[in-house]
């Protein structure tokens, strides 16, 4: 069933999504990201939506859950990245993902101060590029900038992987919301994409600036971090 699902095109979902994640700054490169998305069926498209608006909202609340679930996505991306090399990419994609999958279970706090540092990098690394095409004074210069966009992600990795050891709750909601709020966003880009009549203008909007793509992807992550860490409301009793 795996394998069907993953072949549902000539160009599988694995190899998509390793395509889109072959940067950690790849939000502030469209251009490179719509001809990944592009591939992307409609079926997966959905399924990213629904999975990343459940992360996004409801994060905290199942928050071993998208933790076992965010390692088992990760390690079978790496075991499918790695097993081209020997030729069986699903084979160690189905044992690494199941690994990582199961060694979060015992290390349950120390697998969320890694998805945290791997969040904070990701934000780290696509706000460095953004920015640096925002300050475009040279462009040689620029350009040299974006090659060390991997300051950016140490930093976001240091900053956000300390933080959850010192506020367990925010380090949670926090890779929750960017993971949900990446997921649902390639989703929601994959299906306009699909759309034939408003696909040029989709990719002419989104290719308008590096900064687009992040603001659509942080903003929503940003507000469903606010609303996962507001309090409940108070019950009135009668």
């Amino acid at each position: 069933m795996f394998v069907i699902l993953a072949q549902a095109h000539d160009l599988t979902v694995l190899d998509t999504i390793r395509n889109v994640f072959s940067r950690a700054d790849t939000l502030a490169h469209p251009d490179m990201l719509v001809s990944h998305l592009q591939a992307l069926s409609v079926v997966w498209a959905v399924i990213f939506l629904v999975a990343g608006l459940l992360c996004m909202f409801n994060g905290y609340r199942f928050y071993r859950t998208a933790t076992v679930v965010l390692a088992l996505a990760i390690g079978v991306i790496i075991g499918y990245t790695l097993g081209l090399k020997i030729s069986a990419p699903y084979v160690v994609a189905g044992a690494l993902g199941i690994l990582l999958a199961v060694s979060c279970v015992p290390m349950m706090k120390f697998a969320v101060a890694i998805l945290g540092g791997l969040s904070g990098a990701w934000v780290g690394a696509n706000v460095w590029t953004a920015l640096c095409y925002v300050v475009k004074e040279d462009s040689e210069a620029v350009n040299l900038a974006v090659e060390h966009h991997w300051v950016g992600a140490l930093i976001g990795l240091v900053v956000c992987g300390m933080l959850a050891f010192i506020l367990f709750k925010l380090s949670v909601v926090l890779f929750t919301c960017v993971s949900g709020s990446t997921i649902a966003m390639l989703g929601v880009l994959a299906l306009l994409l699909q759309i034939k009549p408003w696909e040029e203008n989709i990719r002419h909007g989104l290719s308008a600036h590096a900064t687009i793509v992040p603001i659509l992807v942080f903003v929503p992550a940003i507000i469903a971090l606010i609303l996962q860490k507001s309090p409940p409301a108070p019950t009135v009793e009668q």
